[in-house]
């Protein structure tokens, strides 16, 4: 391994090794000075002898600290030739590197994605009430709406408005020209008479005719006239007028009559029968053998083999899309301001029924423990395949930088600890040898 390899130590193991060292260091030489004071000091030799115990028990207690922690590694002894029973006890960790991944890919297989697991912690916790409450934060809506807007015209700068085009058209015309449309349209009509929505279409439809006609009285009368022509009854109707019967406007008046009549009564029979046309041609469109359905039909892949109709969606496409990209990119963009805004309100719709709450939670839950009870195991052989691949000087190196800090401080304690246990057997010793025994 080449310099450049080296791993970077940690700031924390250099730190617990050099105060390991130095414990233990400062251990063997007050045992040595202790030994030359005893020979120097006879006097004495009975209290020297007590902090010698306890400066040899910390040179054996760092000694024996600092072999536990290293044969978790790697192996002391070198190639120095040891019995068998202590070599196999050395390397720990890389000799059991297999058995490690193993346990840990188990490990979090059983408390962090077995569906038991998932499903429980998911059910003590509101997850769609934490999703609506950061959603209606001003500023992390703002947040996102900044990264779509961001986002959004890198995205059509890489990709390109024509490419988009493209794909929309080939993929949306093929799904369109492969879906029977009638069905669609009658879920539609089913939806909109279900609400009375035609109600309000209608009501605001004739508003709209009743004031035209009221307002623009020279237009009505030309479209009559051209009704009238179409109809073939222009030169009946202009005879009639040399009598005094102005057919034109009593045709207008009466349509005028018919209008606010249907408009002041919700049950006219105009209405009714609107209704009635409006729930047949449902239930025709359901049918895929009526005429209707044939003819919607029909109708939908005559366009889509419209050379015209297919360069107007790939040009409206690509005008959408350079739309957005510029609103997007100023500093004002209304795109973004009602997409922040949009968010918001999600998130206090969210916040505000429980009902929506409920359901998403159950949805999630369910989502998270079919996925965890699909990928738990992929996801634990992954966890265990890395950790088979790691290299176990690269292995070693890492827990050891990770936790090294803390296992070499044990040798600091061992020699601290292991010398007041000396200090404490030494007291005793010198006190059971001046005990009188006779």
């Amino acid at each position: 391994m080449t310099p450049t390899d080296q791993p970077n130590v940690s700031p924390s193991l250099q730190r617990s090794k050099r105060f390991a060292t130095i414990a233990l260091v400062v251990a063997v030489l007050a045992w040595i000075a202790l030994m030359i004071a005893a020979k120097l000091l006879p006097d004495y030799v009975w209290l020297i002898h007590i902090l010698m115990l306890s400066a040899e028990a910390g040179v054996v207690g760092g000694l024996a600290d600092w072999y536990a922690i290293t044969v978790l590694f790697r192996n002391p002894f070198g190639r120095i030739p040891i019995p068998k029973f202590l070599r196999d006890h050395t390397e720990i960790i890389p000799r059991n590197k297999a058995r490690i991944a193993e346990s840990m890919g188990r490990f979090v297989q059983e408390n962090f994605l077995s569906p038991q697991v998932v499903q429980k912690s998911l059910s003590e916790t509101d997850l769609s009430l934490a999703v609506g409450k950061w959603l209606a934060n001003p500023h992390n809506n703002a947040q996102v709406t900044q990264v779509i807007q961001q986002t959004v015209p890198k995205i059509f700068e890489f990709v390109g408005q024509e490419q988009i085009g493209r794909f929309i058209q080939n993929n949306s015309v093929q799904w369109v020209r492969n879906t029977q449309v009638n069905h669609l349209a009658s879920e539609m009509l089913r939806a909109v008479l279900e609400n009375d929505f035609h109600q309000d279409v209608l009501q605001r439809g004739l508003d709209l005719a009743h004031d035209w006609v009221t307002q623009h009285p020279e237009q009505t009368r030309d479209l009559s006239r051209q009704l009238f022509k179409e109809l073939g009854v222009w030169k009946l109707a202009k005879g009639a007028s040399w009598i005094g019967i102005d057919v034109q406007q009593r045709t207008i008046d009466s349509l005028v009559s018919r209008v606010e009549s249907m408009l002041a009564d919700p049950e006219h029979p105009w209405r009714r029968k609107i209704e009635e046309m409006a729930q047949q041609l449902m239930h025709e469109l359901a049918d895929n053998q009526s005429v209707a359905s044939q003819r919607l039909n029909s109708t939908k892949d005559a366009l889509l083999d419209s050379p015209q109709m297919l360069n107007f969606l790939s040009g409206a496409v690509v005008i959408l899309c350079d739309a957005i990209k510029s609103d997007l990119q100023k500093p004002d963009s209304g795109i973004a301001q009602n997409l922040r805004v949009a968010i918001q309100q999600v998130g206090e719709n969210i916040i505000s029924n429980v009902a929506v709450r409920q359901l998403l939670n159950e949805k999630m839950s369910d989502i998270a423990v079919n996925l965890s009870d699909q990928y738990s195991e992929k996801v634990i052989r992954f966890i265990s395949e890395r950790i088979h691949e790691w290299d176990s000087r690269e292995m070693i190196d890492k827990i050891e930088n990770e936790v090294g800090g803390d296992l070499h401080m044990i040798r600091v304690n061992g020699v601290v600890v292991g010398g007041f246990i000396g200090l404490a057997l030494g007291i005793i010793r010198a006190c059971v040898e001046w005990l009188p025994l006779g």
